[in-house]
């Protein structure tokens, strides 16, 4: 949806097949952090968002690590990514998923270019030599081929495109059926009042090796989900699954079922996020454990990355190469987030657990414990998916796209543009253009850009400031924004070629 939608409102005609009439009733990818947030606000559906949210705004998408029991004692917060908001243009939303995607469509509904296809499932997908055909087919068995100039794979772990494509997978198993239960329980939120402001709950416990039990609120006081390893033999007769979430717990609260549902614990990357003229995206390209909110974000920048490419390619202003920019992004930043942060942070309470024990060694344990209560700072500032190595940004030497960054003001290639005030009292946010964006803080050097965009025709707005009052942060005066609102090029008036500039940005030369 978000892809449709980012491609919509370039004017490019677009058909989404969705296989459910409606969104699917299971609360997964919840936290949508400030950056997602960004992509809603350009999409024009941010206001909704915010408006459909299940919890309230004060609970913020933060949370709480417990030892042993929810109950237990020792507990600290987690992942308070509000560390970071300074460098984002907008605030962290969580809601569930169905709600998050019952906006997009109603925002997709909007746009005349988007053709809306609910009902129908893709059964293949060939390539020909100046187009795809899509067979698709509805409830009923009625059949269509639909033909298009790309098609992009945003249909989940278990792709049917993905498989069309012949694009293989890498995969690492970490061998554990997990449960999913959503809940009704109004006891548990009385239990959980001594922790207010909470969204949701981990629990570390010596037996689990470092994976978790995982309690999250989908609305305030009634609706949770849980996720946990269980026996690989576990069906939904076979198990007791009220006595799991009471011993995760610490106690004893009422229980009324709604879901029961198992998955695999694995990580998956495609070894390819294209093959021609069909691309990959989302959970298509790469899925892991819902360890940290990673998924859906990681799944909305693909949308982005790619819509921006799709459409200046289709538009004439770029090759058809800056399409293969896409993989050469977006793969290594997910292989990144899943390395260095998912995988990372199971493995370091694995090795927590086996050195710190309480009923061992007490007073250790408390020490240790206690270090744990930055509320994940350095994993929250160390997560910032950046482009360095991409072929289309004026990146460091030697740069590779990653994962781990840092946070700044400064303007730096490859990475994502931090908001400042403008003269005029708006962000610049809020003056970001559809296309690329210069943001001219000399004494008319962009002129120069100007000229070469024409000449190219590539859609460039400058956006003329001086480098005070809050803008010498970006330590450029000239700053080169793609539609994505990554950093292009940054630098200062030193005689730069704003012909080559460009070109390498489209992916000319």
């Amino acid at each position: 949806m978000g892809l449709a939608i980012g491609l919509g409102q370039r004017g490019i005609k677009t058909i989404v097949v969705e296989r459910y009439e409606e969104p699917q009733p299971i609360p997964k990818g919840q936290n949508l952090t400030q950056r997602t947030m960004e992509h809603f606000h350009f999409w024009g559906a941010e206001a909704a968002l915010r408006a459909a949210r299940t919890i309230p705004p004060d609970y913020g998408i933060g949370g709480m690590t417990s030892h042993g029991t929810l109950l237990s004692g020792y507990n600290y917060n987690w992942l308070q990514r509000e560390l970071v908001r300074p460098f984002y243009f907008t605030d962290n939303e969580r809601l569930p998923q169905y709600a998050t995607e019952a906006v997009l469509r109603q925002r997709a509904a909007q746009l005349p270019d988007v053709d809306l296809r609910y009902g129908w499932t893709c059964q293949d997908v060939r390539s020909e030599a100046d187009g795809v055909v899509v067979e698709i087919v509805n409830g009923d068995g009625t059949k269509q081929s639909l033909r298009a100039d790309y098609v992009v794979g945003c249909d989940g772990s278990r792709s049917i495109l993905r498989e069309c494509a012949g694009i293989t997978q890498t995969r690492s198993d970490h061998d554990r059926l997990m449960v999913l239960l959503v809940f009704r329980s109004t006891e548990l939120h009385r239990l959980l009042g001594r922790y207010p402001g909470k969204s949701f709950y981990n629990v570390l416990h010596p037996d689990l090796e470092g994976y978790w039990k995982f309690f999250g609120r989908v609305d305030l006081g009634t609706t949770w989900f849980f996720h946990a390893p269980v026996p690989a033999d576990t069906t939904r007769d076979n198990f007791d699954f009220q006595r799991l979430l009471h011993e995760a717990a610490g106690a004893k609260f009422d229980v009324e079922f709604e879901h029961v549902g198992f998955w695999d614990l694995r990580f998956t990357l495609a070894d390819s996020y294209r093959a021609g003229r069909i691309f990959v995206a989302g959970d298509a390209a790469h899925s892991h454990p819902p360890y940290g909110g990673y998924g859906i974000n990681s799944g909305f920048e693909d949308a982005v990355n790619l819509a921006w490419k799709l459409a200046a390619v289709l538009h004439g202003w770029a090759p058809a190469g800056l399409l293969d920019s896409y993989d050469a992004e977006r793969r290594p930043v997910f292989a990144s987030t899943a390395r260095d942060f998912i995988e990372a942070s199971i493995f370091r309470d694995r090795d927590f657990l086996r050195k710190h024990d309480p009923a061992r060694d007490r007073v250790d344990f408390e020490a240790a414990w206690q270090a744990r209560h930055s509320g994940a700072r350095a994993e929250v500032n160390a997560f910032e998916p950046n482009y360095e190595g991409s072929p289309i940004v004026f990146g460091p030497a030697g740069g590779v796209s990653s994962a781990i960054g840092s946070h700044a003001h400064a303007a730096r290639a490859g990475h994502h543009l931090a908001p400042q005030p403008l003269s005029s009292g708006k962000n610049v946010f809020e003056e970001l253009g559809d296309g690329f964006t210069l943001i001219d803080l000399t004494d008319g050097a962009g002129a120069a850009f100007e000229r070469a965009a024409v000449a190219l025709g590539i859609p460039l707005k400058v956006i003329r400031d001086t480098a005070s009052d809050g803008r010498e942060a970006y330590e450029a005066r000239l700053i080169l924004v793609r539609p994505d609102q990554f950093v292009a090029y940054a630098g200062n008036n030193d005689g730069a070629d704003a012909s080559e500039i460009l070109r390498r940005a489209v992916g000319q030369s």
